[in-house]
């Protein structure tokens, strides 16, 4: 999600082409207001992925948006008004073939629900993302995708579970509010990993308190890492120990950060000791395994040279900028 002002159409283009060099598939933007609305159909127009417009309260900016040519609404409509509201939005929505999401925080749940549960529960959760879907259905519109975001991690796993069992709805997944790049990484990984081993999740979002960039490149590893999609450089490399007699840690980083803008699926190890290395680099497309002072590089499982402990970084860049390129005109 783009964190910009979206009436200032410059910047708020400027990071969704961020985003989608990144690898973000959809982005979603705030709408608070009447000039953000109008905004919003020219950074549409003008972005290279499909975009999302988040409204709450004012139906009337969903019908603006919607006119725009906005791809998708995340709308609640048991917080818009009058049934006859909802009922304009979704109209237009329907003309346009255009899904909305309903989503659910467990930082904003209805006051019914608060005193009939006692405190923002899983069970809660799906009982005002099915109230919300009721209200959709009685009005015969069925493009629905649905969240449930909670910043406590097993309380999102188990709403999310509950709601599977009980709609066939697409859901959008995600850890909200769950902190700096730091610690929010880490849940984001452990909620969204559960979450998808189970099946659960056709959209997700990683909600990290600083560059939504980051969000992105988070959101592609917890994939990789399930196996769920292939993008970019999986980096293999190992923790150190007394064994390691290079600045593996310094070579590691270097080598990660210089690689970070390849978009070809291949997984590049850096390793530092003789018990492990040489097997994690002949396993990888390309590979160093560390010595003293220097080290072995290996492409598709074969030694292709001994290179100094000075130039390990470049050989290894190198050598993985010439196999992304030859995948690409292959």
């Amino acid at each position: 999600m783009c964190n910009t002002d979206t009436r200032d159409v410059a910047a708020t283009l400027s990071q969704v082409l961020s985003l989608s060099t990144a690898g973000c598939e959809i982005v979603r933007c705030a709408v608070p207001d009447m000039a953000a609305a109008e905004a919003l159909g020219e950074i549409k127009r003008q972005s290279p992925i499909p975009v999302i417009a988040d409204i709450h309260f004012d139906y009337r900016l969903a019908l603006r948006v919607l006119e725009g040519g906005i791809d998708g609404l995340r709308l609640n409509p048991g917080n818009i008004g009058e049934r006859w509201k909802v009922e304009e939005v979704v109209k237009a929505a329907r003309e346009r073939l255009v899904p909305i999401r309903i989503g659910v925080n467990a930082g904003s749940l209805e006051k019914e629900l608060l005193e009939k549960y006692g405190h923002p529960t899983a069970e809660a959760m799906v009982e005002s993302a099915l109230g919300h879907v009721r209200i959709l259905e009685e009005i015969g519109y069925d493009q629905i995708k649905i969240s449930l975001k909670a910043s406590d991690v097993m309380k999102t796993v188990e709403a999310y579970r509950l709601l599977a069992q009980k709609v066939d709805y697409p859901l959008h997944i995600g850890i909200t509010e769950a902190g700096t790049i730091f610690s929010g990484t880490i849940k984001s990984s452990v909620g969204l990993g559960i979450l998808l081993a189970d099946g659960i999740g056709d959209t997700m979002r990683v909600s990290l308190t600083g560059d939504p960039v980051d969000e992105v490149r988070v959101g592609f590893e917890i994939l990789k890492a399930l196996g769920l999609r292939q993008r970019g450089i999986n980096f293999v490399s190992c923790p150190t120990c007394g064994r390691c007699q290079i600045n593996l840690i310094g070579v590691a980083q270097e080598v990660e950060n210089r690689l970070a803008a390849i978009d070809t699926p291949l997984t590049v190890a850096v390793m530092g000791c003789v018990v492990n290395g040489p097997g994690e680099a002949r396993e990888a497309d390309v590979g160093i395994a560390g010595g003293r002072g220097e080290g072995l590089l290996f492409r598709h499982g074969e030694i292709v040279r001994k290179v100094p402990e000075s130039e390990m970084a470049d050989a290894l860049v190198a050598e993985v900028q010439q196999m992304a390129k030859e995948k690409t005109h292959s």
